[in-house]
């Protein structure tokens, strides 16, 4: 190895000494090896390594939307009294939930996709990082199916809905959402390798088996049925909007009246202002039954068409985050699927990562969607914003173009 010289004649003859020497300190390679080799090494970066970089800067640029959006929606809920109300309490809680998953439950996928899609920790933490991952799905497609059904009580059945829906019902709600994710997600870390690192998804999750190997099948089911039945109940209650979208027409009965009190169908508020001056008499007209009663009451029971307005704007928000986590977990769902049902399981490993990565965005995209589709959390951000940008937006164009 001492007498051995070389004849370097350029820069094509510098790299094949190079690659010959790196070749020889592994234990020596083919020369056909060698040759395929050295057109990676002659571009400076592989394949695998471009792909590493941009799961790195997409999977940063995840954790920060999530963390900023998430964080920011919570505390503008936290701070504005008037969204101190049931839909706000479940998306204060979905918005916590994702910022936790991704302060959590991401870094550890950075971390394994920097070694190469390998796990450097313990077998015990990474049961703790699937527990919490399957934790944070579940915990989202219930609460998800939990908004569906309140958000068809506060239009069809609003006076239930206003009488019951306090702030303790939302506590038992969100506490009954975690108490079943927590059903769902804490068994399999008991089961033998149910709970692993999978190479493919450079993350610790779940492993879904053939159907006669383990339990994966009844764990996906539920998954697909809550989805299933959150969609049912939105579509339930779209169905209800088309139905009641037109009022009945107003049918006019001619009053019936013997000594000018106009008893009976028909009574308008004539009666009531005959009454009260003392023209007529006899029982109280209906028209002023349970008048004593209804000003004593401050709550209203039904529901005002500014109040329809409000309610179909959140629903239309919330149906949107449901349809937004349906369209980015059911890729990843159906390759499940695909492994629970296919013995011989060959599922592209393009198709697998792209589905991966898609369920990690959820976690971003849903503050961005609620700032976008809901007016009131709007108003409180601007409300909340400093002094210094608010006066700016409403100076003229040419006034802010001189602060600038």
């Amino acid at each position: 190895m001492a007498n051995q010289s070389f004849a370097i004649d350029g820069p094509g003859s510098l790299l094949a000494v190079l690659a010959s020497q790196s070749g020889l300190a592994r234990g020596g390679s083919s020369s056909s090896s060698s040759s395929s080799d050295g057109s990676s090494s002659s571009g400076g970066v592989s394949a695998t390594d471009v792909s590493a970089y941009f799961k790195l800067v997409f999977l940063g640029l995840i954790i920060c939307v999530s963390l900023v959006g998430n964080l920011l929606v919570s505390l503008l809920v936290l701070r504005d009294r008037t969204l101190h109300k049931a839909p706000y309490f479940f998306l204060l809680d979905l918005c916590l939930a994702d910022a936790v998953r991704s302060a959590a439950c991401f870094p550890f996928v950075l971390v394994s996709v920097h070694n190469s899609s390998a796990w450097t920790y313990s077998a015990l933490s990474c049961k703790v990082v699937a527990f919490m991952a399957v934790l944070f799905c579940f915990h989202a497609a219930f609460m998800l199916f939990c908004v569906a059904v309140t958000r068809y009580l506060a239009i069809a059945h609003h006076r239930f809905y206003a009488k019951r829906m306090t702030i303790w019902t939302c506590a038992a709600i969100i506490c009954m959402v975690w108490t079943l994710a927590v059903a769902m997600a804490f068994p399999p870390v008991f089961d033998v390798g149910t709970y692993k690192f999978i190479r493919d998804e450079d993350q610790c999750i779940f492993e879904h088996r053939y159907l006669k190997t383990n339990d994966t099948l009844g764990f996906m089911l539920m998954l697909a049925v809550v989805v299933l039945a959150t969609h049912g109940f939105y579509a339930k209650l779209l169905l209800f909007e088309y139905r009641h979208r037109k009022m009945k027409p107003v049918q006019l009965v001619p009053a019936i009246s013997q000594n000018w009190t106009f008893h009976g169908p028909g009574a308008t508020g004539q009666a009531a202002a005959n009454w009260i001056a003392g023209f007529g008499r006899g029982p109280m007209p209906p028209t002023l039954l349970g008048i004593r009663q209804n000003l004593h009451n401050q709550h209203r029971r039904l529901l005002g068409m500014e109040e329809v307005r409000s309610e179909r704007r959140l629903g239309r928000m919330f149906y949107t985050i449901t349809l937004l986590f349906l369209v980015l977990w059911a890729p990843y769902i159906v390759a499940c699927f695909w492994r629970v049902f296919v013995k011989s399981c060959a599922i592209p490993h393009r198709y697998l990562s792209i589905t991966v990565w898609m369920s990690f965005a959820q976690a971003g995209v849903n503050p961005i969607f609620c700032l976008l589709l809901n007016e009131d959390l709007r108003k409180v951000l601007r409300a909340h914003l400093p002094t210094y940008w608010r006066t700016k937006q409403h100076l003229p164009q040419d006034e802010a173009y001189c602060i600038m």
